[in-house]
């Protein structure tokens, strides 16, 4: 019997990556062939995302692309967008079935139900739309050299933009002894690094959505730098207001955990921070910075900003733009504010239109260029530390990232291709090319 055909697409976040590696890996390769998403396949499976208004709509191309490729496959809608809006998602053409943010780890005996799958009563919603407090461990591994790696799930923030909590629900963790295990596990198993995520992870110690806090982060980070196994760990995005003090003192200490911050900043005026119900202010921000820059000078700092929130004046951008223009941050992701259904901002009045936010997107998206190029400059004749992945397109060079997240290029030969992909080598960096990518030269092997 021939095996079905099976393939994958992830949208959005690290941790939708880490469960769409953990589905993936309940399809046996005993009755299954995994394919790419681009080629012929009898099922695809799209982990959604419901962050933007756009990542919906990329949400229908895929849906289509999926049914060019073959107009008779079964396809799966999973992920935050299908928890969210299953109605919605189910009425797209194309989509056979619908699984809600418990029912998707459940997706094998969804497929193995013959009746349940056939083609002839579509779409299928099978969704528990109770409270979301149930805890599914995930990580990715073997499709990618580093893992991301799940330990926390949910949110109990009420940021009014986000609708994180209403797919994701309640704030919960994985128990510390299973993360500990399991990084010890990929680290033996041969994966080089490990980035933890979750939605709000600064937020780990909660079991399983009670109330009670087992454990704190600090705990945590704490007990994974104790573990022998050598191997990087990096953290996702944490938020400012969790970033305690004393936890970047231990980072500038640590064995494993690499000199590498995601802090999203969402504004630079506190009066949107407040409209957004963010948990801190600009000086708060500020401060973490400094502290980081202080303990750790070569650290890389990434930053979320969200441009044309309602009510967002000129003023108010320009504050924004000013006060990341002093700041010593790495690089900036920036999101075009979109209005998400039964959030508190869509109901705000004063929204700012497109083309103001085109606008404020592109002056910001060139700041962070000048940042990144700056900061890339700065570590020109610096010894560093890079993780090598993958080759170019044309196998002319093999690219990787430092501890500091900054990437990196060599020139393949016919030595370093299979030596050197997926090990860390010692290196030093010597100049930055057009694209912002970093020549380095390899010291020794690590």
């Amino acid at each position: 019997m021939a095996k079905k055909k099976v393939a994958f697409y992830t949208m959005g976040c690290k941790l939708n990556y880490a469960e769409t590696s953990t589905i993936a890996r309940m399809f046996s390769n005993s009755y299954y062939q995994h394919v790419s998403f681009k080629s012929y396949a009898d099922i695809y499976i799209i982990n959604s995302c419901s962050v933007t208004k756009k990542a919906e709509l990329e949400f229908k191309y895929l849906v289509r692309s999926a049914m060019n490729k073959n107009a008779k496959s079964f396809i799966i809608a999973i992920g935050c967008y299908a928890q969210l809006n299953s109605k919605k998602v189910s009425s797209i053409f194309g989509v056979d079935l619908v699984l809600g943010s418990k029912e998707k780890f459940k997706i094998i005996d969804y497929i193995n139900n013959e009746k349940l799958i056939s083609k002839k009563h579509y779409p299928k919603i099978i969704s528990d739309t109770e409270k979301k407090d149930f805890y599914f461990p995930s990580f990715s591994f073997g499709d990618r050299t580093r893992s991301f790696f799940k330990i926390q799930d949910g949110c109990d923030y009420k940021c009014s933009y986000c609708v994180i909590p209403m797919s994701r629900g309640v704030s919960r963790s994985e128990s510390m002894e299973n993360v500990l295990k399991n990084i010890k596990s990929l680290f033996k198993k041969g994966v080089k690094e490990i980035v933890l995520t979750g939605v709000n992870i600064g937020d780990y110690g909660k079991i399983y959505g009670k109330n009670n806090r087992l454990y704190t982060f600090f705990d945590l980070i704490q007990a994974i730098d104790k573990i022998e196994e050598k191997g990087r760990i990096r953290l996702s995005s944490i938020e400012p207001n969790l970033l305690k003090n004393e936890y970047i003192e231990f980072f500038s200490k640590s064995k494993h955990f690499v000199p590498h911050f995601h802090i999203p900043l969402q504004s630079g005026s506190n009066e949107i921070l407040r409209k957004m119900r963010r948990r801190y202010n600009r000086e708060i921000y500020q401060e973490k910075v400094k502290k980081i820059q202080c303990l750790i000078p070569d650290a890389y700092i990434g930053s979320d900003v969200i441009v044309g929130f309602p009510g967002e004046t000129y003023k108010h951008f320009l504050e924004t733009y000013n006060f990341l223009k002093k700041l010593e941050i790495s690089s900036l992701h920036i999101f075009t504010y979109s209005p998400r259904p039964n959030t508190r901002s869509i109901i705000m009045q004063e929204h700012v239109s497109k083309t103001i936010q085109w606008k404020r997107n592109k002056i910001l998206r060139n700041l962070s260029q000048k940042k990144y190029r700056f900061f890339c400059e700065s570590q020109i004749n610096k010894k560093k530390t890079v993780l090598f992945e993958n080759s170019s397109v044309n196998k002319e060079y093999l690219y990787g990232y430092t501890e500091n997240y900054i990437r990196t290029k060599i020139p393949i030969n016919s030595y370093n291709l299979l030596l050197y992909r997926n090990t860390l080598q010692n290196v030093l960096i010597k100049e930055i090319d057009k694209d912002g990518v970093l020549i380095v030269e390899p010291i020794n092997k690590l």
